[in-house]
């Protein structure tokens, strides 16, 4: 046990962590980082991490880039804070927006900046709203989105989450939030149905709520171009392609959600570049200041600024914003951010060094307990399951997962476990080497958990050739 004025036991006693097993946590305490040096990180005890998560999936340039460090000193000794509201603008905020419409995947408008990613989220579904009434329908109030989506945390966002721990005892969703199948062919697909036509089993899907809620009534579907914490689920062949064709048949607004996947995680600047999508706003976070400073943004088409504008001037003023939103420190940061993407052909490097990632994941394919790899650039998951040959996967209770994600702590390899998907999205700057360090810890961790799963009798016991003989 920590001695009780120990930074653990301090911890524990006052600091409730988002996300967590409460009683767990009481128990076992935090693992404290204290300091990082590129893709590593170091807890109290000194111990040496390879984060391979990015933290959140956001600190793609590592945890030491001093040039970030020093934009951020310049602006605070220059600017620390100044706000947006009322004619008022800052620098780094109008050279950020800029710089964000300028490598938007499709033509946009106007920025507007946020400091999370479910703040962006949560704005979005107002200014579809918003929207809607500015175009004389005010109906169109609903909003759609996927199971197993995760959007946020706010009482909005979250209605949008397809995560049902995110529901239970909030009494979300509100009212309004409709969620449709799962993209995920592996666990979601019939028996024989191949990508494409499952792709065209859930855009019949979409057709169908739409045409039982009315499209008078829906104002905008979101999506992932991967779906992150849902288990990074890479959308099946032709799905985005069938989706908008139906969106755009009943005229609803198609919101890119771009928080994990936006700056270089899929191997193109945006997830929209990867799949295809032509969005009517995306939002962006996390990577676009490679979270060394809290902001996030929304880009909106021309077409819903104009209407937005018209309404603007009927109430005499655009009726959003935050306190923080645009922050000039968080702002110059982003900025810096870019122009390392930029200048230092980052998004490129991702796309080559993710490729080693998918192709040494997917050499795991044949052990005893993966059931399925999938990932697209530096964006992986390996699920692993009781039985390949049914797909049967292990019952949750027994947290197969976890065991799979400590065991991996205890080499030295931060990844994530969601349900049984173990999940990676490694910083921007990994190298081919610091790849293969990742590949060879988590094959270890993988084959210690095996030896576990076994031990713990978790798992169906395939014969031996001899005993089916004897049968």
């Amino acid at each position: 046990m920590p001695s009780p004025n120990s930074l653990h036991a301090r911890d524990i006693a006052y600091h409730l962590h988002p996300q967590t097993n409460l009683t767990r946590h009481e128990a076992i305490g935090p693992v404290v980082m204290v300091r990082g040096n590129g893709v590593h990180v170091y807890d109290d005890a000194g111990r040496e991490y390879l984060d391979a998560m990015s933290g959140m999936w956001s600190a793609s340039l590592g945890f030491s880039d001093q040039r970030l460090t020093a934009a951020a000193a310049r602006q605070m000794e220059r600017l620390p804070y100044y706000q947006t509201f009322a004619h008022r603008s800052t620098e780094p905020a109008t050279e950020l927006a800029e710089t964000l419409i300028r490598l938007s995947p499709v033509p946009m408008s106007k920025v507007l900046f946020q400091s999370s990613g479910s703040e962006a989220n949560d704005t979005s579904i107002k200014l579809a709203w918003y929207w809607a009434h500015a175009t004389g329908r005010p109906g169109k109030r609903k909003i759609i989105s996927r199971r197993r989506a995760y959007h946020g945390t706010t009482i909005a966002s979250a209605s949008l989450t397809g995560l049902p721990h995110l529901h239970s005892l909030f009494n979300l969703p509100l009212d309004g939030f409709l969620h449709l199948t799962t993209p995920h062919h592996y666990r979601e697909g019939l028996p024989g149905e191949s990508e494409e036509a499952f792709a065209t089993r859930l855009a019949e899907e979409l057709e169908a709520l739409i045409l039982r809620e009315g499209a008078d009534t829906i104002a905008a579907f979101f999506a992932e171009p991967v779906m992150g914490t849902g288990g990074v689920l890479t959308p099946p062949a032709t799905y985005f392609q069938k989706v908008q064709a139906v969106l755009r048949r009943h005229d609803i607004l198609f919101v890119a959600d771009e928080v994990i996947c936006g700056f270089g995680r899929t191997g193109n600047w945006w997830g929209c570049q990867t799949y295809g999508l032509e969005p009517d706003m995306i939002t962006c976070a996390k990577a676009l200041s490679a979270s060394y400073a809290p902001i996030s943004a929304i880009l909106l088409s021309e077409s819903i600024y104009q209407a937005m504008k018209r309404n603007a001037d009927q109430v005499g003023v655009f009726g959003h914003g935050f306190t923080y939103g645009g922050h000039p420190v968080a702002a110059a940061v982003a900025l810096e951010t870019l122009r390392i993407y930029e200048g230092d052909n980052l998004i490129e490097h991702a796309a080559n060094v993710g490729g080693r990632l998918q192709e040494g994941l997917r050499r795991l394919a044949d052990h005893p307990m993966v059931g399925e790899v999938r990932g697209v650039g530096l964006m992986a998951a390996v699920e692993v399951v009781r039985d390949r040959e049914t797909r049967a996967a292990f019952d949750p209770a027994a947290k197969v997962g976890a065991e799979v994600q400590r065991l991996a702590q205890e080499e030295g390899l931060i990844a994530r476990a969601l349900g049984d998907s173990l999940c990676f999205a490694p910083p921007l700057i990994t190298t081919e080497s610091e790849v293969d360090v990742i590949l060879a810890r988590f094959g270890r961790a993988l084959d210690r958990t095996l030896e576990w799963v076994d031990a713990q009798g978790l798992r169906p016991v395939t014969p031996s050739p001899e005993e089916v003989q004897t049968l």
